[in-house]
């Protein structure tokens, strides 16, 4: 074979490998392309989703997909309905029942309960709550979605999701949900007392005494605690208000409402300014991030509800910032009903602890846990205090007693001598 002919297939072998190569280089750029847009469409999917995680040991259920799927059909049905509640759309139903574990009812069993929605207990940003009784006999409060809610669709879902999987004694127990005849009800264990808000500022409810006041501050922390330090992953209620934290039977506090909440993990996320007015961290106002710091800064200003009666929105960081030039300043502010009611150093203490919570630089707040620890210390040394007290009492009684004892004794001794 002569050189031409050599050339001639050098240069045929070297085209068909460049061919080659391009259409490899060229069907893999292709598929590149076709995954990172699969990819992309699903990380956008997962912005408008909360990722529901059940705890335990080695169980991480993500309910993102589903959730997608039921907005999207929600949204067809809306557009064919034209009604803000018509597009719940079955799937919908499903994922809730799916995602929560918690009992639904039918329209027809709430407005049974509730005796077509006659005794109502209050109203919130969700809408009008009410008082019912389900066929097992079990008080309930019932939480009706308003038509103008400005919670809606999305929060309805998150609160469902989350108290579907978190169970703390200090949080408000969800025990069932409706959707049903275009209504969203969130149904709730009862909480005979009512709101913190309103026993602090009706003045025909009874005054909460500093023993009372003391245990809700620990119970909040231990229910926020629970959140932060004990839900997996870490759960931020970012509404923390005294409109938000109800009371038992027997006066035991229990954070409620958790349309707001999100998990840790999804904080860094642009969602909005969250929250009401008075609670909200300015840090978060500022920079629009939203961590754990600022569910203690919301805490810290209840702490000063509980201390002083004044509601946030009659400028109650005026006064707390006032008082804080001093040592003995919160006195000026204490609760006037609580005045020689109460022990002045406890006040005080709780106040640091307070104080502590509201500080201008987030990493400078104390964690969840150190705030509870260091309200569990106050209440301990108060008992501490009160059984010494009590010993001492016991001691005087006895002594008294004894006297007693030794006095008929000797009344005795003198009858006999004078019979003698």
């Amino acid at each position: 074979m002569n050189q031409p002919d050599l050339i001639i297939i050098g240069v045929s072998v070297g085209l068909a490998l460049g061919i080659l190569i391009a259409l490899l280089v060229f069907f893999s750029v292709r598929w590149y392309k076709k995954h990172a847009h699969l990819r992309r469409c699903a990380n956008e999917r997962s912005l408008t989703t909360l990722p529901i995680r059940m705890n335990g040991l080695g169980t991480s259920t993500d309910f993102s997909a589903s959730l997608s799927t039921s907005i999207a059909n929600g949204a067809s049905d809306n557009h064919r309905k034209n009604s803000p509640f018509n597009w719940r759309s079955h799937q919908n139903k499903e994922w809730l029942a799916s995602a929560s574990g918690i009992p639904r009812y039918s329209y027809k069993d709430i407005q049974k309960a509730t005796q077509i929605f006659t005794t109502v207990l209050g109203q919130g940003s969700f809408g009008p709550v009410y008082k019912a009784a389900m066929a097992a006999g079990e008080i309930v409060a019932v939480k009706v979605l308003a038509s103008d809610s400005k919670q809606g669709e999305k929060e309805f879902q998150t609160e469902v999701s989350l108290l579907g999987r978190l169970h703390h004694r200090n949080l408000v127990n969800l025990v069932g949900y409706c959707i049903d005849k275009g209504q969203h009800m969130l149904i709730y264990e009862f909480m005979s007392n009512g709101s913190l808000a309103n026993l602090l500022y009706n003045e025909k409810e009874r005054v909460l005494n500093w023993e009372e006041r003391l245990q809700i501050a620990l119970d909040i922390s231990h229910g926020i605690e629970y959140l932060h330090e004990g839900a997996v992953p870490p759960v931020i209620h970012r509404d923390l208000k005294s409109a938000n934290i109800l009371l038992d039977r027997t006066m035991r506090a229990k954070v409620a409402d958790f349309g707001l909440s999100k998990e840790e993990v999804f904080d860094g996320r642009n969602s909005g300014l969250k929250g009401t007015y008075g609670y909200i961290d300015p840090t978060y106002i500022s920079t629009n991030q939203f961590t754990m710091k600022s569910d203690i800064y919301s805490f810290g200003v209840i702490i000063f509800e509980l201390i002083t009666a004044i509601h946030p929105h009659q400028n109650l960081m005026e006064y707390v910032n006032l008082a804080s030039m001093s040592a003995d300043g919160v006195d000026e502010i204490l609760d006037k009903r609580l005045v020689g009611e109460c022990n002045p150093d406890e006040v005080r203490q709780l106040a640091n602890i307070g104080h502590r919570c509201l500080h201008k630089l987030p990493r400078k707040r104390p964690s969840i846990g150190e705030v509870s620890q260091a309200i569990l210390k106050i209440k301990q040394r108060r008992l501490i205090k009160n059984d010494e007290a009590s010993f001492a009492r016991s001691d005087i009684s006895r002594a008294v007693s004894l006297i007693e004892d030794q006095q008929v004794e000797l009344s005795n001794m003198a009858s006999m001598k004078e019979r003698e």
